[in-house]
């Protein structure tokens, strides 16, 4: 009952905050929708029935009963088909479905608001108005990042010992404990302990675990004075580092691999002592930069989709474990935001930070999927006024006529093809997240 209550809790803190993250997405859309005079007829949050709603003025506001997402709609969204009206019993089912978007559009526009129709805007009114929900995600974003490693600070290696390791395993070792015959850890058998503070190593005064590890490194076989401090007063032990196998690490802190895939790995110095960490603030400058990385992970995870979920697939109907840096469902976020809160192993404000980490990492996942350029996604729409612009630009460079709007609800067959795509890659995610979760303990 005691891990219960904050599992609960943490799930409930992750649910409020995705679902602020999504009305103010859709706040991002109707401020510059009414400020550009689009008549905005609904502003929901969630699909399915109404749960709850309000109308002010000619915008009804409400909540639906599936939360997972939002819209607003606007009038006019697909222009009138050139030519006059086609009927889709005459033009088959893809024709039938574009031509069911203009009736649609057009049905949307009563009498005396025809001017107000979102297709007549301006193409960089119709890109504000688009991009505004991603860029409400950005901004959250930006600010859930900066509370995180401005106000709690980043977690970092001290120079104070944690943990001294027994003896040497390489580390394609099969084995996590030490067996008789394995050689003792110089660490240990120097008489490092853990609480030793590390001053100097080979007479070069220490202020970071990273230069430690380096000088470490690259001293196989040499005898180095290390001076630590212990109990308040300093020591001097004598430290061999030993020659070992040790994985290449790249500067995001993966493990390198070749091009079979196996891991790449290299013989260092090596003596088996591991840092304490402690949360270090960082200043208003690394904020942005946090957020860039962030945002090139996502790009990097939707990019490579396809054999992400190809992973995904492996792991939730095979013996394979889940990828960590995968993607996840909102079920998933949620199991890891409950897990998190009810750790036992996480202290209070690692837990708070944690919480708030995931939400950033959220609005960042909500800022790139929605920009990808595909219907019904923001990003489509953006492409689509993008597209008319180069086309009217082109027209008018060459003295030729207006070609006008581009007729968006042509893409109504590939909308549906990527709700479907969509609908099919989620209900994966969630089965995933249930039966094979991402471990994080």
């Amino acid at each position: 009952m005691e891990s219960v209550l904050p599992f609960i809790l943490g799930v409930v803190v992750v649910a409020l905050g995705l679902a602020v993250s999504i009305a103010l997405h859709e706040i991002g859309h109707l401020v510059p929708a009414k400020l550009f005079k689009v008549k905005v007829t609904q502003y929901m949050i969630g699909f399915g029935p109404t749960v709850w709603s309000r109308r002010r003025g000619e915008t009804e506001y409400g909540v639906k009963a599936v939360p997972l997402g939002g819209y607003i709609s606007m009038i006019g969204m697909f222009p009138p088909a050139k030519g006059g009206q086609v009927h889709a019993d005459s033009t088959g089912f893809f024709k039938g479905l574009a031509q069911d978007a203009r009736d649609a559009s057009q049905e949307s526009i009563t009498p005396g608001d025809e001017k107000r129709a979102f297709y007549l805007l301006p193409v960089w009114k119709r890109i504000i108005i688009m991009f505004g929900g991603p860029f409400m995600n950005l901004v959250l974003a930006v600010v859930l990042f900066g509370i995180l490693i401005m106000g709690f600070g980043v977690p970092q290696a001290t120079t104070t010992v944690a943990s001294v390791n027994e003896c040497v395993l390489p580390a394609t070792s099969a084995r996590q404990t030490c067996g008789a015959d394995d050689p003792a850890a110089p660490g240990a058998e120097a008489g490092i302990k853990p609480g030793d503070v590390i001053v100097s190593i080979d007479g070069e005064s220490i202020t970071s675990w990273e230069q430690s590890t380096a000088i470490i490194r690259s001293h196989p076989g040499d005898p180095l004075a290390v001076v630590v401090t212990r109990d308040g007063a300093e020591q001097t032990l004598t430290m061999t580092p030993a020659l070992t196998e040790r994985y290449v690490i790249d500067q995001n802190g993966q493990v390198v691999e070749d091009e079979s895939g196996k891991p790449v790995t290299t013989e260092v110095g090596f003596v088996g002592i591991g840092p304490t960490s402690a949360r270090v603030q960082q200043p208003a400058t690394a904020v942005l930069p946090t957020v860039g990385q962030n945002i090139a992970g996502v790009a990097g995870i939707v990019v490579n989709l396809p054999q992400r979920m190809v992973d995904v697939a492996n792991a939730a109907f095979g013996s394979e474990e889940r990828d960590p840096n995968g993607p996840i469902s909102v079920v998933g976020v949620g199991r890891v935001a409950g897990e998190v809160a009810a750790s036992d192993q996480i202290a209070m404000t690692d837990k708070a930070a944690g919480l708030i980490g995931i939400l950033g990492s959220l609005n960042i996942a909500l800022f790139v999927f929605n920009l990808i350029p595909l219907l019904p996604l923001d990003g489509g729409h953006i492409a689509g006024a993008l597209w008319e612009a180069i086309r009217r630009g082109w027209a008018k460079l060459f003295r030729r006529p207006d070609p006008g709007p581009v007729d968006m609800a042509k893409l109504m067959p590939v909308t549906l093809a990527v709700v479907v795509v969509l609908g099919a890659m989620s209900a994966l995610l969630i089965y995933a997240d249930l039966v094979k979760p991402v471990q994080l303990f």
